[in-house]
């Protein structure tokens, strides 16, 4: 695997640099269009609808349409963006892992540790296998800021992207609104139906059969000789290296200590005095 960002979990003082990999991957069978008659590959044009001409990606920028205004917005001005710079995984708050809706899950990365020491990285893992609980955090990747679930998978943290509450939709069936009577009887044949298909699930039992079967088919065609000239090479896709990042480990211990001192408002002694670097930060909120 390659990395695809580096930067580093933030909570209190502690700072865990990590570099950042994708988790999952998809094993479709990539086809193109061609032209039915030769073979030939269709490509797109990036065509102005304003002057006609073709563009290159060198001259096109993003813009928001309202419907009656377009406003442009440019790479320089999308990369002057705090949030789309942040290096940070900053850790908001731990909850319990049950409060987490399924639905809300997207995209998986696997958190590798990158730094001399993988102690930090251990502590952190450990921290949220004992006491049962995932860390919310919020994160900038690819020009979005994301809200993420940070938990334990065996060895290694997980950080999975989530969607935000107004990105999930609300199901209004007006069917289900109506008062439906169900029988005891009916009640006790479906519980039996589902009784007959009860196992444990294995992900290794299940196979893509549409994919499988379309290798097959291509397979097939290509023993048969059934092929024409290849094509020109298409655009080569863009590179996802390794981008610089993170930040110098304070003392674990010290950075500890001091995290929860602050996080208690400056220890048994009270309220931290204003200007102490022990007084309790205001609680961040999530919008």
């Amino acid at each position: 695997m390659r990395s695809i960002w580096k930067g580093s979990i933030t909570f209190g003082l502690v700072n865990v640099p990590v570099k950042v990999y994708s988790a999952t991957e998809d094993h479709d069978t990539a086809l193109h269009q061609v032209h039915d008659a030769d073979g030939g590959r269709i490509r797109y044009q990036r065509r102005c609808s304003r002057c006609g001409r073709i563009v290159d990606y060198a001259h096109i920028d993003k813009a928001y349409d309202d419907g009656e205004n377009t406003v442009v917005l440019t790479e320089e001005e999308l990369r002057r963006l705090p949030a789309e710079k942040s290096r940070e995984i900053d850790v908001v708050e731990f909850v319990p892992s049950e409060q987490l809706d399924p639905m809300l899950f997207e995209k998986s990365y696997f958190l590798e540790p990158d730094g001399a020491s993988p102690k930090a990285y251990v502590l952190l893992r450990r921290a949220l296998e004992a006491s049962d609980r995932t860390a919310i955090v919020r994160f900038a990747l690819r020009q979005k800021t994301r809200l993420g679930a940070l938990r334990v998978r065996g060895d290694v943290l997980l950080l999975q992207a989530l969607l935000w509450s107004d990105e999930v939709r609300e199901a209004d069936f007006p069917a289900l609104a109506e008062s439906t009577k169900i029988s005891r009887q009916e009640l006790e044949l479906s519980a039996a139906l589902v009784e007959s298909f009860a196992s444990d699930f294995t992900p290794q039992d299940y196979r893509d059969d549409y994919q499988d079967q379309l290798r097959e088919l291509i397979e097939a065609k290509l023993a048969a000789g059934e092929t024409v000239e290849a094509a020109e090479a298409g655009e080569a896709g863009e590179a996802t290296g390794e981008e610089s990042g993170g930040g110098e480990v304070l003392d674990l211990m010290e950075a500890l200590r001091r995290s929860v001192e602050r996080s208690r408002g400056g220890g048994k002694g009270g309220t931290a005095a204003e200007g102490d670097d022990t007084a309790r930060p205001a609680k961040r909120r999530i919008p």
